[in-house]
């Protein structure tokens, strides 16, 4: 396949005028502008674009099926009626361009092994399997007895609550059992949850480096979800590798990043998509108003760590089945122009959404997010011009084409049945 385009925007580094774009099977053989480009070929196939880019990455998702951002949702519907409902939720993804999600607790490292067969049309699936809590922490459904939290987390794939070292220790154990690719965890309270506050920490600094070792042991990299820049300290002190949201991040939890190259995932839009008018009907007042904070304090937080030269990573915290729902599955490149909005140029949220993504996996990060000679045929092109207004890819509509592994997944915006 040969992609001649008006425009190259490479992932990392600026954008080429006149580009071409060589895919060979699952590998991309060159990348740049078109007088370099090697001869055409006969046996290509060849397809003229505008803007071509690689795939997008969100490093922040979570395949629930459920139809409400609320945790209690989780107890109203079958396990195989949700699952069912991830199975659209992954198309939607790859119509709006995104070739790989990291997904941070929920059914990603069961529905895995179904993407990379080919059964479901879907982005590469990196998976955490289920988010690790303490008991009485964010992941805890604390409304319900504690008992019969227990025994739905042994038939609920997302929920592991786990307390001192040697219970951490087995959490993570038992993710990599279940295929884990990233191992999730709660550092500090959320805002989802109706106990807990955001800014305390919820684990000890002893489980946080047990969760980490462990993980380490399998060359998978710890996501910590932390709003309170205390618990994000402790958790970048820990050695994980990135940050989630980081709402209320300070210089010195910025410095300590920088100085370990962690990085900040945001995740801007579940603020922006959850406070629009009646998004957040179904949600308890004391949830809607740590929204608030959040919503107010994420862009300052982002400005903070991107002048401290943090590394930052796109991540949205989709959740919802339903591209029409606030935080549904498709509306993920929404993301990009709030990142803009919190001081990143479109050529820096680009480069969020596409190379800074591999980075997150750790020493497991594939060769993607590129358009380099070597790298992974993942590949995107879209009407009009993204570097001048990034809210081009904010809209699926502009999606034309998308291959994924040199194969087209998605062409004029139309889903294609996987093969």
């Amino acid at each position: 396949m040969r992609i001649e385009a008006d425009l190259l925007v490479p992932g990392r580094g600026p954008p080429v005028p006149d580009g071409v774009v060589v895919l060979d099977g699952p590998v991309i053989t060159f990348a740049g502008p078109a007088a370099g480009a090697p001869a055409r070929r006969a046996d290509e196939d060849l397809r003229r674009v505008e803007t071509v880019l690689p795939g997008l990455w969100d490093c922040h998702v979570h395949l629930l099926g459920t139809r409400s951002a609320d945790p209690a949702a989780l107890l109203h519907e079958p396990v195989e009626l949700r699952a069912a409902r991830c199975v659209a939720d992954l198309g939607a993804a790859l119509r709006a361009g995104f070739t790989s999600v990291r997904e941070a607790g929920g059914f990603g490292a069961r529905l895995a092994p179904l993407v990379a067969e080919a059964t479901v049309a879907g982005p590469r699936l990196h998976a955490a399997g289920a988010f690790l809590s303490t008991t009485g922490g964010h992941g805890d459904l604390c409304e319900l007895p504690l008992g019969l939290v227990r025994q739905l987390a042994r038939t609920e794939p997302t929920i592991r609550l786990c307390d001192g070292v040697d219970d951490c220790t087995a959490a993570v154990r038992e993710q990599l059992r279940d295929g884990a690719e990233v191992i999730k965890v709660f550092a500090s309270g959320g805002t989802l949850s109706s106990r807990g506050d955001p800014h305390e920490q919820q684990f000890t600094d002893a489980e946080l480096r047990a969760v980490v070792e462990v993980a380490g042991l399998a060359g998978r990299a710890v996501m910590a979800h932390a709003h309170g820049a205390a618990a994000a300290l402790a958790a970048v002190e820990a050695g994980v590798r990135t940050i989630e949201h980081g709402t209320w991040l300070d210089d010195e939890a910025c410095a300590a990043m920088a100085a370990h190259d962690v990085l900040l995932v945001p995740t801007l839009l579940v603020g922006h998509e959850l406070l629009a008018p009646g998004a957040s009907d179904d949600l308890a007042p004391v949830v809607v108003e740590r929204m608030r904070e959040v919503a107010s304090a994420g862009a300052s937080a982002v400005a903070r760590a991107h002048a401290a030269g943090v590394r930052i990573a796109l991540g949205t915290d989709v959740m919802v089945s339903g591209s029409d729902r606030p935080l549904g599955w498709g509306r993920h490149g929404r993301e990009l122009p709030l990142l803009v909005a919190a001081g990143l140029t479109p050529l820096e949220a680009i480069e969020a959404a596409t190379a800074n993504g591999p980075a997150t996996l750790g020493a497991r990060a594939p060769r993607s997010g590129q358009l380099r000679a070597g790298h992974d045929a993942d590949v995107l092109a879209v009407r009009g011009d993204p570097t001048g207004d990034v809210g081009v890819l904010a809209d699926p509509a502009n999606v034309d084409v998308v291959w994924r592994g040199g194969r087209r997944v998605v062409d004029e915006g139309r889903l294609l049945p996987p093969c």
